[in-house]
């Protein structure tokens, strides 16, 4: 079956965000939520463990949407769209940091330097929501180099 371009990446965005979700707040454990912040080895490790089981879960996900849609995705474009989401996953929850941090980091400081401190200091959700912004927006890059390409 021959999946147009747009389609394949409507479906491909789709499982991402949709695994997205899932990895993020129900595969994560509390244990790594908590700690993959922290500076150190422990803080690597944990979001490091984070990481393994979001793409794991991310991989699930576009195997299934495969295998209901009938679509051929190349698995080298594949795999490299889920390293665009895991390396870009690691950054922003490895870097993230609150913005009442006196050095804010990854996500929460790209967030202020860009004119949105007065909304990350009224709102506490702010920080939050500025972090699943910035992965869903990798997570269409993501999307759009593993649905690109012929197999």
């Amino acid at each position: 079956m021959t999946t147009s371009k747009a389609a394949q990446f409507a479906a491909v965005y789709a499982a991402l965000t949709a695994s997205h979700e899932v990895a993020d707040h129900w595969v994560q454990i509390d244990d790594q939520a908590v700690n993959k912040g922290r500076p150190g080895r422990d803080g690597a490790i944990a979001c490091l463990e984070h990481v393994l089981t979001y793409t794991a879960t991310q991989a699930v996900a576009l195997v299934a949407v495969q295998r209901v849609t009938g679509m051929r995705l190349s698995w080298k474009r594949a795999a490299l769209g889920l390293a665009v989401s895991a390396v870009t996953h690691y950054v922003a929850d490895r870097q993230g940091g609150h913005w009442r941090d006196e050095q804010p980091r990854g996500v929460v400081r790209l967030a202020a330097v860009t004119g949105h401190a007065g909304w990350l200091s009224r709102d506490p959700g702010a920080g939050y929501l500025m972090d699943q912004a910035w992965h869903k927006g990798w997570i269409a890059v993501a999307a759009a180099v593993a649905a690109g390409g012929d197999r």
